[in-house]
């Protein structure tokens, strides 16, 4: 049976282990907060974007872009799993690597092929490991993503798809619903689809009320340089939830993690508590029996 002591050593291990993921939490839901508020001040340029682009696509009288080419035969497709830098978020990094390997595993059986682009140090040091090929790695931000880090991922995917080397790209990540829940998500991102050039047809009322518009340059030359901004502000939307979810599912992982402690605490107290006292026992024990011998 262990000692006094040794229930002590292993206590004071445990809260100091317990002051760490106290403090972790704490952090992550101030990463947290700030992630959010990222979040919804870019939904409204976000929104701004797609609505200027229909505009656009409605004045332009033929749309052939390279960024909106609806390939007939998608021979290869680009794999981008959004992974953290960090580990101790739960199953964060995983289920996004899980659901990426299952998306490679049914295009395989289609016969199609898969490039990849990693976007973490979790997801490329497992693709790594898992003798994936790279085409491209963005380590070293998921913490708190630029737009910088969003454009240098667009022009990546953006020349990969222009080039012929992909028919298609998709993003793999965690979209942020609360802290207690992130949802893997699969978005195509490349070819645009056309979708964004179309609108309803109160949009086009509206447009008609208003007026015509005068385009300087033409409607066509103004698409070609929205559409890989478009891009850029889809994936640097994706980082973001991303980010959210990450610093969600670290908080969550650290406040179980801490309640897990004081639970293992509450134990090792108890057990320590009895061990002493069957100590003391003993020791009485010992004096009875001694004291008895000289009588």
């Amino acid at each position: 049976m262990a000692s006094v002591q040794d229930f002590k050593r292993r206590i004071q291990s445990v809260s100091n282990t317990r002051k760490i993921t106290r403090a972790m939490e704490l952090v992550a839901a101030a990463k947290l907060r700030r992630a959010e508020s990222r979040i919804k001040a870019l939904r409204p340029y976000a929104e701004t974007m797609a609505e200027l682009i229909a505009g656009v696509g409605r004045a332009a009288s033929s749309v052939r872009l390279p960024l909106l080419e609806q390939r007939e035969a998608v021979e290869t497709v680009a794999i981008v799993p959004l992974t953290g830098d960090r580990g101790l978020a739960g199953a964060f990094n995983a289920q996004v690597i899980r659901r990426a390997f299952a998306l490679e595993r049914s295009l395989q059986a289609e016969g199609t092929g898969v490039r990849w682009l990693a976007v973490g140090k979790k997801g490329r040091s497992t693709l790594t490991f898992r003798r994936r090929e790279l085409v491209g790695e963005y380590l070293g931000f998921t913490d708190k993503p630029a737009y910088e880090d969003a454009q240098a991922i667009a022009h990546r995917v953006g020349e990969l798809f222009t080039s012929g080397e992909v028919d298609r790209v998709v993003l793999v990540y965690n979209t942020f619903v609360s802290a207690l829940t992130q949802r893997v998500t699969e978005q195509d991102i490349l070819p645009i689809s056309p979708d964004i050039l179309e609108t309803d047809e109160q949009e086009r009322q509206a447009d008609t009320l208003r007026g015509d518009f005068i385009f300087e340059p033409e409607p066509e030359q103004i698409l070609e340089r929205l559409l890989p901004v478009y891009v850029e502000t889809q994936i640097y939307r994706a980082l973001l939830e991303s980010t959210a979810s990450e610093q969600g599912a670290r908080m969550t992982a650290m406040r179980n993690a801490s309640k897990n402690a004081k639970e293992l605490i509450d134990s090792l107290t108890l057990r320590m508590n009895r061990a002493r006292q069957a100590e003391i026992t003993q020791e009485i024990l010992e004096v009875v029996g001694g004291a008895e011998a000289l009588m």
